[in-house]
């Protein structure tokens, strides 16, 4: 089974930065792709950026290209999301996944574990 733990949420200032981290199983780290997604109230839950097992592939939303960094560092078994320049609009839940699917995977339905999420707020 697959655990997936986010952490590193929370409140920062428009123009700010957080990190979130995903701790996962070594075995989870180097077979699954990974994935942040996040999710606005009264909105669907939407992609945010992925990771190739290899670590050699990333993709993002074109919303957070330039501002956002996904990357995994193997040894502690753990992915991050640094995320900069925040917009009050990249306030959500923000959701770690995992997927066995391989590429750019963006959708929601090609990811079989999921985190029980982290809080970010960006006030203006």
């Amino acid at each position: 089974q697959v655990q997936l733990v986010e952490s590193g949420g929370g409140l920062v200032q428009a123009g700010g930065s957080l990190r979130l981290s995903c701790a996962a199983s070594k075995r989870t780290i180097n077979s699954y792709t990974l994935g942040w997604f996040r999710q606005a109230p009264g909105k669907e839950r939407e992609f945010v950026a992925c990771i190739s097992w290899g670590g050699g592939s990333t993709y993002y939303t074109d919303s957070v290209k330039g501002r956002f960094t996904i990357s995994k560092d193997n040894a502690k078994n753990t992915v991050y999301l640094q995320m900069n320049s925040l917009k009050p609009e990249d306030t959500a839940v923000y959701y770690c996944a995992a997927s066995r699917a391989l590429g750019a995977v963006v959708s929601t339905q090609q990811y079989d574990s999921w985190g029980q999420g982290t809080q970010v707020t960006v006030s203006s």
